[in-house]
C-alpha cells in the first residue's frame, strides 16, 4: 500500500513539474492604475497559491486560539490533568 500511494505521489509530481516547465512564458498581471506586474505563469501561480493558504491559515487562528483557551478552561474545571488523554498507540500490522 505505501509503494502506491508513493507511485501516486511521484506521478502528481511529474505532472506538476511539467506544467511549470511548459509554462515558463512571461504574463502580464494587470492591476488598477496601470499597474502591471510581470512574470512567469508558474511562478504568480505559486505566489497566489502560497498568499491563499496564508490568509486561510490566519482566518483559522481565531478560531483556533479560541478553542484552545476553552478546553483549557474546562479542564482546570473539572480538575483533570493537562495531559490527560494517552497517546494512541498504532494498530498492529500483521505480515
Amino acid at each position: 500500500m505505501r509503494a502506491i500511494t508513493w507511485t501516486v505521489r511521484f506521478l502528481i509530481f511529474l505532472f506538476l513539474l511539467a506544467f511549470a516547465v511548459k509554462n515558463t512564458e512571461p504574463v502580464t498581471l494587470r492591476f488598477f492604475f496601470d499597474l502591471a506586474w510581470q512574470a512567469p505563469l508558474v511562478a504568480l501561480l505559486l505566489a497566489f497559491f502560497v498568499a491563499g493558504t496564508a490568509l486561510g491559515a490566519a482566518a483559522m487562528l481565531g478560531g483556533w486560539l479560541r478553542q484552545r483557551r476553552e478546553i483549557q478552561q474546562l479542564r482546570r474545571e473539572s480538575g483533570a490533568p493537562a495531559q490527560a488523554v494517552p497517546a494512541a498507540s498504532p494498530p498492529a500490522v500483521d505480515a
